[in-house]
């Protein structure tokens, strides 16, 4: 199905909508996946008990080394979501396959990072990189080895000695990265891990992911209130309307080398994925 440019088709059975055409954005119908995806959701709800429907008929593809961004307003069911993706909670229907990429449990599925750090307080940086590294099974001589290269990976090595109180807000969620990293999953599910920085330790910590993103080819799924944050990193954008959580849009960004969250580009993506989002949350007020 293709639609006129500047003019928006109505959902269709899938959920997805086209959305109009500008400048590093293109229409989106499907998503586009190159052999087997990291992460198939078919059909997938979810209920608590006897509770209202949170997420309903949920199908979305995403292919190996994308970065996907789950917006919605809040209680939307995106991190609901995110937690069926890391089987965290069983789907009530439907189903959710992460493929296995090597011959080994830890080889499949996916890590998950939170908001919050979760760090042991009483280890130092290097030692909570170490502890992921451990319950992966690798030696304890070549654990300090890998456990610095990661750190630097997400520049810090300096912090390596430090412990958590020791650290920034932002340098703690940069040793949770690398933690996450050092699970080698194949996918990793960010759960709104910047929302509790300041606005310019958030923008520099965006520019961290991204690098990272790329140096490492992981598959991200980032979960996000903030349309801004979710147009400056995503490749995809995926946007769920209100309870009963459904895919109400999605937005492909074909050029995403060198954006800034106060790019021209950003700021129009912005806009127009903001006016969908009124749209359904005063469809749910109504």
């Amino acid at each position: 199905m293709t639609t006129p440019a500047g003019t928006t088709a109505p959902l269709g059975t899938t959920g997805t909508r086209l959305t109009p055409s500008f400048d590093g954005v293109t229409p989106l119908a499907a998503p586009v996946v190159a052999g087997d995806p990291a992460v198939r959701i078919s059909h997938v709800s979810k209920r608590f008990g006897a509770g209202p429907v949170i997420l309903d008929d949920i199908s979305l593809d995403i292919a190996p080394g994308e970065f996907v961004c789950l917006l919605g307003a809040s209680g939307c069911g995106k991190s609901t979501l995110l937690n069926l993706i890391a089987g965290l909670e069983p789907v009530t229907a439907g189903e959710i396959d992460t493929p296995a990429t090597g011959s080994l449990p830890l080889s499949q599925g996916s890590a998950v990072m939170f908001q919050e750090s979760a760090l042991m307080p009483w280890l130092t940086a290097r030692k909570n990189v170490e502890l992921a590294l451990r319950l992966r099974g690798i030696p304890r001589r070549e654990r300090r080895e890998e456990a610095l290269r990661l750190l630097a990976t997400v520049n810090l090595t300096d912090a390596a000695d430090k412990r958590p109180h020791e650290l920034s807000g932002g340098m703690r969620q940069r040793v949770a990265l690398a933690r996450a990293l050092a699970q080698d999953r194949p996918v990793l599910l960010m759960d709104e891990p910047f929302a509790a920085l300041d606005a310019i330790t958030r923008d520099l910590l965006h520019e961290e992911l991204e690098r990272v993103w790329r140096a490492t080819g992981r598959t991200i799924v980032f979960v996000t209130h903030n349309v801004r944050e979710a147009a400056r990193l995503g490749q995809r954008v995926v946007l769920l309307s209100s309870r009963p959580g459904r895919i109400a849009g999605e937005w492909r960004i074909t050029a995403t080398s060198g954006r800034r969250i106060e790019s021209p580009e950003v700021a129009a993506l912005a806009t127009e994925i903001t006016a969908e989002l009124r749209k359904e949350i005063r469809r749910n007020a109504s």
